[in-house]
């Protein structure tokens, strides 16, 4: 019945990266080191690093008909991405331009090119895609519009996954959809508004569940994550009178509780944290479509994201599963 593990709807740029000694203040230039040129972009990325997993994946994107597009392409091909979604044409190739400080963090400025052109009569295009894929994934650097379009092409019994990268207020039917929605702390506040998110991560998944996702993970960067579920008064006394549940449970009101279960990652020496929460995403996804529990799914993707960030780059440094394994 499915031909894909998992289907991302998303973005390809040219990550056009330099390293500084510091990120430059308002008004202040630093020098960098050589430019140096990644295949990149979150939709792309996350393609990438669920293939390299062993993930039949496939990609609908857009890029240029220029040297960045065919740099793309061919990693995504290369990665055993199929490619037969991304469309070329109609902009020049987006561009994502990244300082990377000593300590491996970075700041980003994407400049969307063709990735503004993926439009919604594009995905209805690819129905056939959709209609075969488990778990399908997006990021917000494509038009919302186009994620809507998304949410509603999903076929019955389809994953939809939601990593809201850049964030944005998201309307009810997105978030309605999502199962789950991956979040930072910043992603977080911004959905929440910061007067709203509360003090911890606990708070910021509670609170993002109230507004309507089926689940939510919340990335902590090297602390691994936290997941939350909600369940129904039933599923609460099936729980009581059984088998105990992991982590913290509190209500959210209406009948429904919260699970929430923190979820460990691995120590590494972080050397570049560009990608790492597309790994994590990519990993998480194709769990979930393999039957793992929303915890199982981002345990695995936390590994997976350590194990990115001790590499440069973003697509070169996402490991196989093999490398994940040997963490």
């Amino acid at each position: 019945m499915y031909d894909y593990d998992l289907l991302v709807v998303g973005s390809a740029n040219a990550d056009l990266v330099i390293d500084v000694e510091r990120r430059p203040a308002a008004g202040e230039t630093v020098l960098g080191g050589d430019l140096a040129v990644h295949p990149g972009g979150k939709g792309a990325n996350q393609a990438v690093a669920a293939a390299r997993l062993g993930a039949a994946t496939a990609l609908l994107a857009r890029v240029g008909d220029d040297g960045h597009g065919r740099l793309l392409i061919d990693s995504l091909r290369t990665a055993g991405v199929d490619t037969a979604g991304v469309l070329v044409g109609g902009a020049p190739t987006g561009v994502a331009l990244i300082t990377v400080d000593p300590s491996g963090d970075n700041s980003i400025v994407v400049s969307p090119g063709a990735n503004g052109r993926l439009t919604p009569e594009d995905v209805r295009a690819a129905d056939g895609l959709l209609r075969t894929s488990r778990v399908v994934s997006t990021q917000l650097e494509i038009p919302l519009e186009t994620v809507v379009e998304v949410v509603r092409s999903l076929p019955e019994g389809g994953r939809f996954v939601l990593n809201p990268s850049p964030p944005r207020p998201l309307p009810g039917e997105v978030l309605a959809a999502c199962d789950p929605l991956i979040v930072n702390e910043h992603e977080a506040k911004v959905i929440l508004g910061d007067s709203a998110a509360g003090d911890t991560p606990e708070d910021w998944a509670r609170r993002l569940l109230a507004e309507g996702p089926r689940s939510v993970v919340v990335t902590l960067g090297a602390e691994g994550a936290l997941v939350a579920e909600t369940r129904t008064e039933t599923e609460r006394r099936t729980d009581e009178s059984g088998a105990g549940v992991g982590g913290g449970v509190g209500a959210v009101g209406g009948g429904v509780d919260v699970e929430v279960t923190r979820v460990a990652s691995v120590r590494v020496d972080a050397v570049d944290t560009t990608g790492a929460g597309d790994a994590f995403t990519a990993a998480l996804a194709w769990r979930l479509g393999t039957g793992a529990t929303l915890a199982e799914a981002a345990g695995y993707a936390a590994r997976v994201g350590a194990a990115a960030v001790t590499r440069r780059g973003a697509q070169e440094s996402f490991p196989t599963g093999a490398e994940v394994e040997a963490l």
